[in-house]
């Protein structure tokens, strides 16, 4: 079981907050990177966009290699030899 960590930041008058460092850490965010809030009710949950992103992106996909029937690495090795021969005839 994961123990959740639990820090505190102070809002500034523009709304901004600093992540305390030890979160930033925890989450792989660094200067510049950019974080998605998911809002639910009255919690709210931060996350590395990044992170998100590759989240939310695998979701959708689920099913879909069946669909294009990908069922295993020889067809998937299949399909990058197939992509590489339209690109070299270009």
């Amino acid at each position: 079981m994961n123990i959740p960590m639990i820090d505190n930041a102070k809002v500034m008058s523009k709304g901004q907050v600093t992540i305390p460092k030890e979160i930033r850490n925890l989450l792989r965010i660094a200067e510049g990177d950019r974080v998605t809030f998911i809002c639910e009710g009255e919690h709210a949950i931060v996350m590395n966009a990044n992170v998100y992103a590759m989240r939310t992106l695998q979701k959708e996909l689920v099913g879909e290699w069946e669909k294009a029937g990908i069922n295993s690495e020889a067809d998937i090795d299949e399909l990058c030899r197939e992509t590489r021969a339209e690109i070299e005839g270009l």
